[in-house]
């Protein structure tokens, strides 16, 4: 038996670490560490494992074999084989239909290409993971790009996920650091990404719930220097987490636990916040139709439920924000634009796509102001307003696959709250499916699964016109129209200029610099 402890402190949790050929054990010896004491049972032969906690972050470390993170490892590939093994339940149109709705995102087509990410994703072993140039085409000799550069990455394996989703960031306040917020099956990772050539794994948030049936789902936004994350794990509710914790933490990663928890949904899909009005707006969970469930967080550690809109069914994504647009009726409002999915439960494969817009100001008693449905449509899935709120950029997830489209974003004329419309249907010379976009300024930041993070020129949206000004592909295999691999989302609102965090879902996350026509 192994036991690493270095000074001790009231708050202390000791785990022991037992090892024997073949087979390794941890035992927690606290009854508040939930999520690391079942976690570690596998075949590592003869290593020495030695964990510590201290204030509810944890260090670990081996006496003999690979240091860093590798209880992480261990968790990854324990809930990758765990995927495997589900992944047939997991394949049903019902997978997050609890309570009151039945979910209509795309489960069936997701999961089982996700499932093949968490258990055969392999890592470019030859590819470097610092700083790599856009030259001549390509960066470290394997990523196709364009006037993006690569200051680093951080392989998915470092990350201790078996499977990487959402991205969001945080700035310290205080000292100006950057850090990146990864998603992930296991939980949330911090990364330190001050110096983007040499970033910093702090360490995890834990899911609050390990759902093994639904593990490829969770979202993550900042207010007030917290951090919320909700995911489709049953149970998990929103997890809140004071990120000033991370201040200082450097050394081997640590392993936090939550400052706060809200319990008044069981799963979500997504989250956005208002950091205007201290408001979170959770959607596609189980309460409210799937649509949005509102929570006061002005006080982000006591989270209270502010109110329901279900009028629109399913909302898939969301942002709501004080509306200070052209639209003088509804000037200094709370306006939420979503992206709405609402299955038709006479016709398991039918789903109205829409753009909704609701006026939340009175949580209570919130308004309806428009619900239009687009052409082409395969799955309404999240959108962005462009500086000024005029104009509503907008990413259908299932277009490329039901309707054979190439990438195509809208733009929405939502100048009249009332009676918004698209004016444009972009396409881009790319096949794969769009998933997450942002606006900074005049441009727009695109996570497109199988062809990576496409950089467009916005400026000129109410022309309508976008134009493609750079991208980098992290998933070189392919640009086919599949949840196969690559990028879920991305980040690019940091202290720093110029630099785009993005997630990848096979090879975790990659610190990005595009060249010029940036704005933040």
């Amino acid at each position: 038996m192994f036991v690493f402890e270095v000074a001790p402190t009231a708050h202390s949790v000791r785990l022991e670490a037992v090892a024997a050929r073949g087979h390794l054990k941890t035992r927690a010896l606290s009854s508040q560490w939930k999520a690391l004491d079942n976690v570690i049972q596998t075949s590592l032969g003869e290593y020495e494992f030695g964990i510590k906690c201290v204030n509810w972050g944890c260090r670990w470390g081996w006496s003999n074999g690979p240091k860093g993170g590798l209880i992480l490892r261990i968790r990854a590939a324990l809930l990758a084989l765990t995927v495997v093994a589900t992944s047939l339940v997991l394949m049903t149109p019902s997978l997050a239909g609890h309570g009151n709705f039945e979910a209509s995102f795309p489960a069936q087509e997701q999961g089982a290409d996700f499932a093949g990410v968490a258990s055969n994703a392999s890592d470019d072993s030859n590819a470097p993971d610092s700083f790599a140039p856009c030259v001549r085409g390509m960066a470290a000799g394997t990523y196709p790009c364009d006037r993006v550069d690569m200051m680093s990455r951080v392989p998915r394996e470092e990350l201790g996920l078996s499977f990487v989703n959402d991205i969001w960031g945080w700035t310290d306040p205080a000292t100006k650091n950057d850090y990146a917020l990864i998603g992930g099956t296991e939980g949330t990772v911090i990364v330190d990404i001050s110096d983007p050539k040499r970033p910093d794994v702090v360490g995890i948030l834990p899911a609050h719930t390990l759902d093994p049936n639904r593990p490829f789902w969770r979202d993550i936004k900042v207010y007030a220097d917290h951090m919320f994350v909700v995911s489709e794990q049953t149970g998990h509710g929103m997890q809140v987490f004071d990120l000033t914790e991370v201040r200082g933490v450097t050394g081997e990663p640590v392993v936090f636990e939550e400052t706060a928890h809200y319990a008044n949904f069981s799963n979500s899909h997504n989250l956005n916040i208002n950091t205007d009005t201290g408001y979170a707006y959770a959607v596609g969970s189980n309460t409210c139709a799937g649509g949005l469930h509102m929570v006061d967080i002005t006080n982000p550690t006591s989270p209270g439920f502010a109110g329901c809109f279900d009028e629109h069914g399913y909302i898939h994504d969301t942002q709501c924000v004080v509306y200070e647009g052209p639209d003088a009726d509804y000037r200094g409002r709370e306006i939420c634009f979503s992206a709405n999915a609402q299955p038709h439960h006479d016709d398991p494969d039918g789903t109205t796509n829409a753009l909704s817009i609701v006026d939340v100001t009175d949580k209570g008693n919130p308004v309806p102001l428009a619900r239009m449905e687009y052409a082409n449509d395969g799955y309404s899935h999240q959108g962005w307003l462009a500086p000024g709120q005029e104009y509503f950029l907008h990413g259908d997830e299932l277009d490329e696959v039901t309707r054979g489209l190439p990438t195509t974003t809208r733009v929405w004329d939502v100048r009249d709250l009332e009676n918004p419309n698209v004016i444009l249907v972009w396409e881009n010379d790319t096949t794969s499916i769009d998933h997450n976009l942002y606006t900074e300024g005049g441009v727009t930041y695109e996570s497109n699964y199988t062809s990576g993070l496409r950089v467009l020129d916005s400026s000129k949206v109410g022309v309508p016109e976008l134009t493609e000004i750079g991208f980098f592909d992290v998933y070189p295999e392919n640009d086919n129209a599949t949840f196969e691999g690559g990028t879920w989302s991305n980040y690019p609102y940091f202290h720093q200029k110029k630099i785009v965090a993005v997630s990848s879902i096979d090879r975790g996350l990659f610190v990005l610099r595009p060249r010029g026509g940036g704005s933040n």
